[in-house]
């Protein structure tokens, strides 16, 4: 009885293994479709400054640069430290495959770091989600992203993903599969300048235990940026050969941060490592004379608390830097800043061997550099959420909202604008250029704006820290106008408070007046929708004082879409939220009148 008991739980124990072995694999694909991201038809590796100038597809420097830098530098320079690639895809899961050229692993870090890869998802509201991958390291590498929610409320074309590539390895190939059916679409690399990096292994990503914990990839998710890493193990010596080539980038700001490879016992003397900061600057300043520079001191050695001589060798290098940066200052070096190492602060476990950052490390850096770049480049954040920038893809039924940024940041280039309106799909779906999939005011939009050069800056569903995040990425850069309209803040109604709504607006002011410091600002109140009435009413009021403590002009055309009794006047409205036709010729109608002083200012200005 025992002994059949036993024959028949094994049998079933193996009936049971083959049901599931043939579930599995009823349920997988029966086959991927591949993509190389090398050889698509526009430019798709983001991190590279000179895609069209590569000997290889995921180098780092031109190849005219091998015979100008030094070997160890070139050879460096083909490891693919920094870039990252994007695109959206709607499936459960995707493959990476690819084979590198040296060593999977070092010493002091792993091979996730070395040579893998990392997955990051961006959901529709911007915020990032970091996806778990399967890895196998052989000749070729693989990693298995699976049981991803392949869209979320608003992503019904799929969500983006953003790949970064290994930190200490050349990429010989690569190919990314999604399954057959699933929707994939390759995104181009972002238009907003780049923050450039040129460093040391640190910068590098040594000892990150896999890619998007480097620093750099850190700052460039906090910035939201396209950054790119010029971190070259051993070898970030400011050399003027690799700084001739940063000067050709149109960057949003230059980093410098090579110290780490300039102390005593490289065999450079202080003199030399203080004029190679001096002349580094000049050279930068010289073909960029209004790009930020910031200098970085080392940030020590965690065994320095113990160990004399080595404390002794970044305290030395960083005495040098302040000469130097004192130095360029008292000649009226304008936009360049300073990151001292008290501000970097790295704990005692913030290293692996005392020299590279951890995880941790990594962490602490990407706060340190945050703090400062954001005070460079005039892009606070706040406490409440409409005080932090960020993108959306809310709407991606009807447009695409990082295209219809490029669009406007190309529009302002070509035809800069004397008046810009920023606002949501209300603003979005009236008229004007660029032109939107809907428009359902044009000739109330006419009537208004005919006679001024005007821009529509609005974008369905913004959020205002949405709007924050384009104004922080240059769609009021490069042209002065004459006014500014802002309405903005239905959106945000079922997730923020009124304080939070007006705080944010109030921020948003503020960076606009910082970019178009010359420009009238017109602030609405928040148009009337259906069953917000009075909500919206107190709003306003406080919207109104608001825009008093802000010195800027406040109307409320909103009103006229109101009855006597205070609600909507349905005849006006498509859905209780968006004007029809003759609700927006009733708004045009009203906003005439405060706009009219900017426009005549404007005028005399001419």
């Amino acid at each position: 009885m025992f002994t059949y008991s036993r024959s028949i739980q094994k049998t079933l124990l193996l009936l049971a293994t083959f049901l599931q072995s043939l579930a599995a694999f009823s349920q997988a694909p029966a086959n991927y479709v591949w993509w190389n991201p090398a050889q698509h038809d526009f430019p798709v590796i983001e991190g590279q400054a000179w895609p069209n100038q590569l000997e290889h597809p995921y180098d780092r420097l031109p190849a005219s640069a091998q015979q100008t830098v030094r070997k160890e530098v070139w050879n460096l320079s083909r490891q693919s430290a920094g870039l990252l690639i994007r695109f959206r895809a709607s499936t459960d899961q995707v493959i990476i495959k690819y084979m590198v050229e040296g060593k999977h692993a070092l010493p002091h870090m792993p091979a996730t770091g070395v040579s893998g890869v990392d997955l990051y998802a961006v959901s529709s509201d911007g915020g990032y989600l970091w996806c778990a991958g399967k890895y196998t390291f052989g000749d070729t590498i693989q990693y298995s992203f699976t049981g991803l929610q392949p869209n979320d409320t608003y992503h019904p074309k799929g969500r983006e993903y953003r790949l970064y590539l290994p930190l200490y390895n050349s990429v010989k190939w690569m190919q990314i599969g999604v399954p057959q059916g699933a929707s994939f679409t390759p995104l181009p690399v972002r238009v907003d300048k780049p923050i450039v990096v040129y460093g040391t292994s640190i910068a590098q990503g040594a000892c990150a235990s896999r890619p998007g914990m480097a620093w750099p990839a850190i700052v460039g998710r906090k910035l939201d940026r396209p950054l790119i890493n010029l971190g070259f193990s051993g070898n970030g010596r400011l050399e003027k050969e690799v700084v001739s080539l940063l000067a050709h980038i149109d960057a949003k700001l230059y980093i410098l941060d090579c110290l780490p490879n300039l102390v005593a016992s490289v065999g450079i003397s202080p003199q030399e490592i203080k004029q190679r900061i001096i002349e580094s600057v000049k050279i930068l300043r010289q073909k960029r004379p209004t790009t930020s520079i910031l200098l970085v001191e080392h940030a020590g050695y965690t065994e320095g608390l113990i160990n004399p001589e080595r404390r002794k060798l970044y305290q030395e290098v960083n005495a040098l830097m302040r000469e130097a940066f004192a130095q360029l200052k008292m000649e009226s070096v304008e936009q360049l800043y300073l990151l001292p190492q008290s501000e970097i602060n790295l704990s005692l476990d913030a290293m692996v061997d005392g020299t590279h950052p951890s995880d941790l490390g990594m962490q602490q850096y990407a706060d340190a550099y945050e703090k400062r770049i954001r005070v460079i480049l005039q892009e606070p954040i706040g406490t409440y959420t409409t005080m932090q920038p960020c993108t959306q893809s809310r709407d991606a039924k009807i447009y695409d909202w990082e295209t219809r940024h490029r669009d406007i940041l190309a529009l302002t280039k070509t035809s800069p604008p004397e008046i810009i309106f920023i606002g949501n799909s209300i603003t979005h779906y009236w008229a004007g250029q660029p032109e939107a999939p809907i428009s359902r005011g044009k000739d109330s939009w006419n009537s208004l704006f005919a006679s001024s050069k005007t821009q529509n800056l609005g974008y369905g569903w913004d959020r205002i820290e949405n709007v924050l995040w384009r104004v922080y990425h240059e769609e009021l850069d490069g042209y002065t106008a004459n006014q500014v309209i802002i309405l903005m803040g239905t959106n945000n109604l079922h997730l923020n408070s009124d304080r939070e709504i007006v705080e944010g607006l109030k921020w948003l002011v503020q960076a606009i007046k910082i970019r178009q410091p010359k420009a009238a600002i017109l602030l609405l109140g928040i148009l009337p929708r259906r069953q917000e009435e009075q909500r919206i009413s107190r709003l306003n009021e406080g919207i109104a004082q608001a825009s008093g403590e802000l010195n800027v002009t406040y109307a409320e055309p909103g009103r006229v879409l109101l009855t006597s009794e205070g609600k909507i006047d349905e005849t006006l409205f498509t859905d209780g939220l968006h004007p029809n036709a003759e609700g927006y010729r009733k708004l045009a109608e009203k906003l005439s009148s405060p706009m009219k002083p900017a426009q005549q200012t404007g005028k005399r200005k001419k």
